[in-house]
């Protein structure tokens, strides 16, 4: 009997462990919405913990603090778009200079790239890599730290572009916002293609992309909207929230941070349960 009764015990302690692990479904809510001043945000990063935009519409780097409030600024850019951020360094695709500038503490530098550019609109840095979104010439550009590699052309084919305009590295992939095909594809690092998502979804400008360790965001720009796929391309959410001509996203402090272009406002998303809207 005394057996019996440890036995039972331990099952139940077994089975409430196993009850504690199940996994509650959250999604991205609206917590918080920052007006910038006079800002037109394209693209975003963050370094050493602090936000940086690429302000287009007035040919500058801005950084903010907390409240939105403009820091810093990096001016006589031309065009930024896309930018991307590797320790201190901040790389700057300048779509109306055909080139990549880096900026850091030791001072501004031209990236040196294996061929000429036409618009660069997006780049990505990881590690010792680096990749650009060519937008008029359809294509991507990849450096894997020894050699440039090109891939792509115009078309609607499976690896082909219609306006590239953003791209992200990750450990085994490169993923890219096809803009204008309104679709995500993602590539091996040898410029293979493996897979696209949102071509189902009726997008209208896929302007820009942010992939997180579990998820895909594209900001699907014309139609005000965030798509959040999984890495297979399951479609997991649609963000409409505030959200209006959105055109870059990124995660800082499990906080999603996505960017407005038309009406210049930083929106902040947390997951929170499904249930707790209710």
């Amino acid at each position: 009997m005394m057996r019996k009764s440890i036995f039972i015990i331990v099952v139940l302690i077994l089975a409430s462990a196993c009850k504690e692990k199940v996994a509650v479904p959250k999604e991205w809510v609206l917590s918080k919405t920052i007006q910038l001043d006079e800002v037109n945000p394209i693209g975003l990063t963050q370094v050493n913990g602090s936000i940086w935009l690429s302000d287009g519409d007035h040919n500058r780097l801005v950084k903010i603090d907390k409240e939105g409030k403009i820091t810093e600024t990096i001016d006589s850019l031309d065009r930024p778009m896309h930018i991307d951020a590797i320790k201190e360094t901040i790389f700057i695709p300048e779509y109306g200079k055909d080139a990549i500038e880096t900026v850091d503490k030791k001072g501004r530098f031209i990236m040196k790239v294996s061929d000429s550019l036409d618009a660069p609109a997006g780049v990505s840095v990881y590690e010792n890599e680096r990749a650009i979104a060519d937008f008029y010439n359809n294509r991507i550009l990849y450096f894997d730290g020894a050699n440039w590699i090109s891939f792509g052309k115009e078309g609607k084919a499976q690896g082909e572009f219609y306006y590239p305009t953003d791209v992200q590295i990750t450990k085994d992939k490169i993923w890219v916002a096809d803009a204008y095909n309104n679709r995500v594809q993602a590539f091996d690092k040898k410029g293979t293609f493996l897979q696209m998502m949102g071509q189902d979804q009726r997008m209208n400008a896929a302007t820009g992309i942010f992939v997180s360790e579990d998820e895909v965001f594209v900001t699907d720009f014309e139609n005000n909207r965030v798509l959040v796929f999984d890495k297979t391309g399951v479609l997991l959410q649609v963000l409409k929230d505030q959200i209006e001509k959105p055109t870059d996203m990124m995660i800082k402090d499990d906080t999603l941070y996505v960017i407005n272009y038309r009406n210049g406002k930083l929106n902040l998303f947390h997951k929170q349960p499904i249930f707790a809207k209710k």
